[in-house]
């Protein structure tokens, strides 16, 4: 790091915490960003390929969204509401109401939880216990569902799960669809499930995300999806989706289910939730399962009134119509040819995930990291994921333009070629 900027971050290094994450691969201090670009104090720009880990599927400050929220501020609009009755929640119930759910036949009620993913998922984890009258959750390899202690329990990555400190229980862990080649693993959890000497309690819940983020880009089949739905019900479990990364159109529809012929009991959600990075974390529940009673799960910023202005004006711009989800199949279908370029040039190398939520395993954390170094070098944010960090990871706006991801792909392409090349000089 050059001395001016070392002095510049001497700060971080003193006052911030060593938990800090995403600044070591990118120290950078931003300071404006716009759609799929970030700005440097200087005028340096980069492109966004990460957008806040999917919390920014519609880009930096759209500007409609930031219009209302402005005006929401400037006529003193509440910004703090606690659970009340605020005009901002009911105009943001209602799109969600008339373009998200009702044109999906969703009939859940939505339960505003705090305003982080765990959040939800821990409340999505007590309502299958509270409903069912049991404990344990049937959860998968390479899940992640988030690092407070029940999500945390739920998530497979071993280096999250030592940060505990302490026991976590209550979760059973099954192998993911694809994970081990040949084996129905819901065809193996109904006869385990089924069978009195199976060794498994009977759950409260079966959850997963239809694509695994975090865990590798790794995408569950509809068949799949189906089947555990099928298991959950048979054996009196709830099914429950975490649509926390993969919704809000990642996956190139608003939820990553809804093509699959499935409807889940419980869907956690948050991230582009909000539409503009503002915390916001929901559960979408079947009205027969919405059994807690007031406050029993509880928080303060449950309700995040500039969240749900900014969460409104995004359903009503990018969902009223089909015009944004048939966009979404045509970058799908760039980022994917995009993708296979650059897998040729790695041996071995493989495509993952599905729609705008895809990557290239390209078999080594070390080599994907380095990839992902020379991007930055190059002005190109771009991370890994993986239970090796192998996978380098496509989460770009879903808003971004096809001049912009041509020119961020170029630079990814580069990027690999050189640290190849680097790699092939050193061993001669």
């Amino acid at each position: 790091m050059p001395k001016d900027m070392a002095k510049e971050h001497d700060i971080y290094e003193r006052r911030e915490s060593g938990a800090r994450s995403y600044c070591r691969a990118f120290p950078a201090s931003f300071t404006e960003a716009r759609g799929s670009e970030l700005f440097t104090a200087d005028g340096t720009r980069y492109i966004d390929f990460l957008a806040g880990c999917s919390s920014l599927n519609y880009g930096h400050n759209d500007a409609d969204m930031k219009a209302a929220l402005i005006e929401h501020i400037s006529s003193d609009g509440l910004a703090h509401g606690l659970d009340l009755h605020t005009n901002a929640k009911e105009q943001f119930l209602t799109a969600l109401t008339q373009h998200i759910l009702a044109p999906r036949g969703m009939d859940h009620r939505v339960m505003f939880t705090g305003p982080t993913g765990a959040n939800a998922v821990e409340a999505a984890m007590k309502v299958a216990r509270k409903v069912t009258g049991r404990t344990n959750i049937i959860a998968f390899t390479n899940g992640f569902h988030g690092v407070t202690m029940g999500a945390l329990a739920a998530t497979g990555n071993g280096y999250h799960r030592g940060g505990a400190g302490m026991d976590k229980a209550g979760v059973t862990r099954v192998p993911f669809d694809g994970y081990a080649k040949g084996l129905d693993s819901a065809a193996l959890l109904d006869q385990m499930l089924s069978d009195p000497s199976g060794g498994i309690d009977a759950p409260a819940a079966i959850m997963f995300e239809t694509v695994q983020g975090e865990g590798g880009l790794n995408p569950a089949s509809a068949a799949w999806v189906r089947k555990m739905q099928e298991v959950a019900h048979k054996h009196g479990a709830l099914l429950i989706i975490d649509d926390i990364q993969a919704g809000c159109g990642r996956t190139g529809t608003f939820f990553s289910f809804e093509e699959m012929g499935v409807k889940p009991d419980i869907v956690t959600m948050a991230k582009s939730v909000s539409g503009f990075g503002l915390p916001m974390a929901l559960m979408l529940v079947r009205p027969k399962h919405d059994v807690f009673g007031p406050a029993e799960h509880n928080g303060t910023f449950r309700g995040n009134t500039h969240a749900f202005v900014t969460a409104r004006v995004a359903i009503e711009k990018f969902w009223s119509d089909k015009a944004f989800q048939t966009e979404l199949q045509e970058k799908d279908a760039l980022i994917k040819d995009k993708l296979a370029q650059i897998a040729r040039l790695v041996p071995g190398a493989t495509l993952k995930g599905r729609g705008l939520m895809r990557g290239v395993d390209v078999g080594s954390g070390e080599l994907a990291a380095e990839i992902c170094a020379e991007a930055y070098q190059n002005g190109l944010i771009i991370e890994t994921s993986g239970p090796r960090d192998e996978v380098v990871k496509i989460l770009a706006p879903l808003t971004t333009s096809t001049a912009l991801f041509d020119e961020g792909f170029a630079i990814l392409e580069q990027a690999t070629r050189t640290v190849l090349n680097s790699k092939k000089m050193a061993a001669e």
